[in-house]
């Protein structure tokens, strides 16, 4: 049996800072975020496991809700400091409910830059 995973990326602007961090990062400041998806699964349709274009559309949708936005200020970091580890875990949590039987969140990466990323899987 094979297992595939389909991919994407998207990617938004925010500023955040970090509370009681001791470096830089106490203040605010900015990032063009980029976040990955992995769906995973072992069934194929129509030669598919899962939809690029669905993937897309769920993954900007989420994204799109921190797009241009003071992170710190939203409502799911409101006792939450607004960490790559933190956000992706909200996003993952997100898109995982969007989810049909039979695919799995395999994980969700979050890049502040492109040589600093976390990837959040579950257990």
């Amino acid at each position: 049996m094979f297992t595939y995973e389909v991919i994407k990326k998207v990617k938004f602007d925010a500023a955040h800072f970090i509370p009681e961090y001791k470096g830089k990062c106490r203040n605010i400041h900015g990032h063009t975020w980029f976040v990955e998806a992995g769906v995973k699964g072992n069934k194929l349709e129509n030669g598919m496991l899962f939809d690029f274009t669905i993937l897309k559309k769920e993954l900007k949708s989420i994204c799109d809700e921190f797009d241009h936005k003071f992170l710190n200020e939203l409502e799911e970091f409101k006792e939450l400091a607004p960490t790559a580890e933190n956000i992706g875990r909200v996003i993952y949590e997100k898109i995982e409910d969007k989810l049909d039987k039979g695919l799995e969140l395999s994980f969700i990466k979050v890049f502040e830059n492109p040589d600093s990323w976390v990837t959040v899987t579950k257990d």
